[in-house]
């Protein structure tokens, strides 16, 4: 009898052994315990013992199978909770063979206020976890700004926060361009603005037929009256309202709420388009490039799709898909499961439910088609850059590193990965620049504790050097100084053979004279018309701009924060406690242990605690 351990097939076989009928999600492991995929079944021993048979896979599936060193099975009660548990490791653990959905952005949403006498309207991102009212999504900043810049006029609802609103004594400047009403210094009657606050809630849910009517109505007893001040600022708020409904595009008149999803596959790429119908309104689209694998059908990329991108959404009651999945009543009772209500999925043939898969199909086609033809471009630039520097091949990675501090302070370091298609903004890194042996506003020492950190982690994480995160180029923001210093380092860790180029600014400089450093090569410099050097100052600015943004948003952080922060057990609560007590963090620092105890919220534990803190510290 062989002592060899089963893999693949023989190893699969020997699983299905010990399997039963119950429903469930079933995980395939490398030699390395990595997954390589991330399965459900209504029968996990029938659906497994499919990969057990000899023949009749795909190239895809088969090359699955024979990495497969192991298993891992989770039994469910029903199929449905198999379903959602299944996306939800997905979208965890990210399997190689698994088509994943890569941007998992949240969609704002406009959020008006109910614990607020004068409630507040304004842009909301993330949980709901409050008492308000919430409307959207939206699929983009920039549709959510667009739509509040119009309530604004049409309605005139405060944006400032609570305390603004509370300390205020004189209107602010939106008061004086007809963007609120001014609440905050009595200049309209909480009746008045609570009609108001009503009226903003029936246009998002759809009513403004009626609205506009009023306003109508309104504008045109003011006119014959000859209140003209007030018909013309009625007339303002229409066409305010009117132009909400004009930016939004086909609202349909026959769809109340949906979720258009519509996919279109081409040379082994695909396009989601998602279209937010609320309300009857149209509220913006937002285009999705999942990651395929080879042989994948467009049913399994819209059944992953569909599953992945309501892992962490709610959607509409009604999903409107391009492309039918293999089983839509699970998928529906899942969604429904997940939202406590009805979700009904179709896919329309006629009608005004067609029309906007095909509009949304349309999108997803041009979507496609551009991104392609900006990867062909992008390609062309990595064969360039691989040219013009001598490298073996056009790099899958580059990855750019750039220091940011004023004198020191508040020192980080940042990275930004580029590659064929283009910025890959889910792989950038900050990095706060904590060793007490680099000196402050030392570039080299700075740089060195930055590439230090980097290539120790990949070290360690994947030695063998078979992740996609390993680069192939780095750009380091410098001249012969930094590249030295880089150069150091990547001995040190045995790295020796990744290719690294330093960016310097040439003579006097000036933009287009950039100089190029490599250790064991002269200074070279490309044609100030090259393509090449454009690309790489786009390369240089994105470095530049993250590390600058990410400077700054960690000095803001500086300077808002206080010695409180750092005491264990003191949240914002206690915080909040403690200066409205004591009026500052100094106060706070120079108080008495008696008063501290005295101080509302704060046990005498907890009071100790604060007070050897601050007297511990001298």
């Amino acid at each position: 009898m062989s002592d060899e351990p089963l893999i693949g097939r023989l190893l699969i076989a020997d699983y299905v052994k010990r399997l039963d009928g119950s429903p469930g999600v079933y995980r395939m492991l490398d030699g390395e315990s990595r997954v390589l995929y991330v399965g459900k079944a209504k029968n996990l021993k029938a659906r497994v013992s499919n990969y057990a048979r000899e023949g009749g896979h795909s190239a895809r599936i088969d090359r699955m199978i024979r990495e497969t060193r192991a298993m891992m099975f989770l039994t469910t009660k029903t199929e449905v909770e198999a379903l959602l548990l299944e996306q939800n490791l997905i979208k965890q653990l990210k399997p190689h063979y698994n088509v994943l959905l890569r941007d998992d952005k949240s969609f704002p949403n406009i959020r008006i206020s109910r614990d607020h006498p004068f409630a507040q309207i304004a842009k909301h991102r993330g949980a709901r976890n409050d008492k308000a009212d919430y409307f959207g999504p939206f699929a983009s900043a920039t549709a959510v700004n667009r739509t509040l810049n119009q309530l604004q006029k049409a309605f005139q609802l405060r944006v400032c926060e609570d305390a603004t609103f509370n300390n205020r004594t004189r209107p602010c400047l939106l008061h004086q361009i007809k963007r609120c009403s001014a609440p905050c210094v009595g200049k309209i009657s909480q009746e008045d603005y609570a009609a108001e606050v009503a009226e903003a809630k029936m246009f998002l849910q759809g009513r403004s037929a009626a609205i506009q009517e009023r306003l109508g109505a309104e504008m045109a007893a003011a006119s014959e009256a000859m209140e003209f001040e007030r018909a013309a600022a009625l007339r303002d708020r229409i066409r305010a309202l009117t132009a909400v409904q004009t930016s939004q595009g086909i609202n349909p008149r026959t769809v109340p709420e949906a979720d258009v999803i519509a996919l279109h596959m081409e040379h082994g790429q695909a396009c989601v388009q998602v279209f937010f119908i609320r309300a009857n309104q149209n509220w913006g689209n937002h285009d999705f490039y999942p990651k395929l694998n080879d042989e994948t059908d467009a049913g399994e990329v819209m059944e992953s799709f569909v599953g992945q991108f309501y892992t962490n959404r709610d959607p509409a009651r009604v999903v409107l898909l391009s492309q039918g999945l293999d089983d839509p009543d699970l998928m529906a009772a899942a969604l429904s499961e997940k939202v406590g209500r009805k979700v009904e999925i179709a896919v329309p043939q006629r009608g005004e439910r067609a029309e906007l898969v095909e509009g949304a199909l349309r999108n997803a086609r041009e979507s496609l088609a551009r991104r392609m033809s900006e990867t062909a471009t992008q390609r062309r630039l990595l064969e360039g850059i691989a040219t013009a520097f001598d490298l073996d091949a056009p790099p899958r990675r580059i990855e750019l590193y750039d220091n940011s501090h004023i004198q020191g302070a508040h020192a980080i370091g940042a990275m930004v990965v580029a590659g064929p298609d283009g910025f890959e903004k889910n792989q950038y890194r900050k990095f706060n620049i904590k060793d007490p042996n680099t000196t402050p506003g030392d570039d080299f020492g700075m740089m060195r504790e930055v590439l230090t950190r980097r290539f120790q982690r990949l070290l360690r994480e994947d030695p063998d050097r078979e992740s996609p995160e390993w680069p192939d180029l780095l750009f380091i923001d410098g001249g012969a100084g930094q590249v030295s210093a880089v150069h150091e380092v990547l001995n040190e860790l045995g790295v020796e053979d990744i290719a690294m180029i330093g960016i310097a600014k040439g003579e006097d400089r000036d933009l287009g004279k950039e100089e190029f450093y490599r250790k064991g090569r002269p200074v070279m410099a490309l044609r100030h018309n090259d393509p090449v050097l454009y690309f790489i100052q786009r390369l240089r600015d994105e470095v530049h701009r993250f590390a600058i943004g990410t400077h700054r948003a960690k000095r803001a952080k500086a300077f808002t924060s206080n010695a409180l922060d750092d005491i264990g057990g003191v949240g914002p609560t206690r915080k909040r406690a403690l200066l409205q007590h004591f009026g500052s963090a100094k106060d706070v620092a120079n108080a008495h242990l008696e008063d501290l105890k005295a101080a509302p919220g704060i046990s005498d534990a907890l009071a100790e605690k604060i007070y050897n803190y601050f007297h511990a510290k001298g």
